[in-house]
């Protein structure tokens, strides 16, 4: 068994936060063979329940802003997708999700980093994976780390959540749409060839 299967093996199996959420139900798509990689947050119930990330409206959106088929998108050689917690997190008194657990990403991202050697682009969703990945590069909140998204590109490119909660933030945030998508899109159409 490879490095990496066995490893996919301990995540899958991983309980490390039972009786802290509701369910542990590990998602994430890997595979040694990946140029891209997508750190986002946690799984929502949709993806919890579909165990397959971003089956959901954020999904799309993302799949959009990448301009990537559903297909490559769920190509593990093509894309790995390692959230900073591995499973829904549960809901907090509003209806919203919880951040993701801490300790998951404390566990297994910097194994994941090791195996992941031919990853030329890492999407950072959101500020958990921000403020993870980048420590003190980060700028203090997502708009500031988004807007400053030269600093990083191409290796790491920080991205608001594509949630529809997020659309008053697109709206007066333009630059997003007219100068990093077309970054992205550009490098992500060199690394699907």
């Amino acid at each position: 068994m490879s490095a990496l299967a066995a490893l996919l093996d301990d995540i899958r199996a991983c309980r490390a936060c039972e009786g802290e959420i509701p369910e542990p139900r590990p998602v994430l798509q890997v595979s040694g063979k990946a140029r891209i990689r997508i750190i986002g947050q946690a799984p929502g119930t949709r993806v919890h329940a579909s165990g397959r990330p971003f089956t959901d409206p954020s999904g799309e959106r993302l799949r959009s802003w990448l301009k990537i088929s559903e297909a490559d998108f769920y190509n593990p050689d093509i894309l790995a997708i390692t959230p900073m917690g591995f499973c829904f997190p549960g809901l907090d008194s509003k209806g919203g999700d919880k951040p993701p657990r801490p300790r998951c990403a404390r566990l297994w991202q910097a194994a994941l980093d090791e195996q992941l050697p031919d990853v030329r682009m890492t999407f950072l969703i959101g500020g958990y994976a921000q403020k993870f990945v980048l420590g003190d590069a980060f700028k203090g909140t997502v708009t500031d780390t988004v807007a400053a998204w030269r600093d990083f590109a191409p290796q790491y490119v920080p991205l608001p959540h594509p949630s529809w909660r997020n659309n008053a933030w697109l709206k007066r945030h333009g630059w997003f749409e007219s100068e990093l998508l077309p970054m992205v899109q550009r490098n992500m159409e060199s690394l699907l060839k």
